[in-house]
């Protein structure tokens, strides 16, 4: 041992780190990252915006035929289902795109 670092070795070096760099980065306005927070708040709209739609149509229909509150009740109800479906399909991508993320970094390594 010299002491002496051998040129041909670091820019090796160098070079590799450099392609790691590279592979490492992140890639600007490609990935979007939401925290738990916006994605809780989303599903909580999805959630409120149903049941909302649902009775606006039924309190619509009962104005209209003058009945009984019998379509509010229903379309409530149809609107609290499709607001929970639809909760439940933004629960699915969200998992989907965490466990690809999840892979994606684990093959890096």
């Amino acid at each position: 041992m010299t002491g002496e670092p051998d040129p041909e070795r670091l820019k090796a070096l160098e070079d590799r780190l450099a392609g790691l760099r590279k592979t490492r980065a992140p890639k600007p306005g490609v990935e979007e990252h939401y925290s738990a927070a916006s994605q809780g708040w989303r599903m909580v709209i999805e959630l409120v915006s149903g049941l909302g739609i649902g009775f606006g149509i039924g309190y619509g229909l009962d104005a209209f035929f003058g009945t009984l509150p019998i379509f509010l009740v229903l379309f409530t109800l149809l609107g609290f289902v499709a607001g929970v479906k639809t909760m439940l399909r933004t629960a699915q991508e969200i998992q989907a795109s965490n466990t690809a993320a999840g892979s994606a970094s684990d093959e890096g390594e």
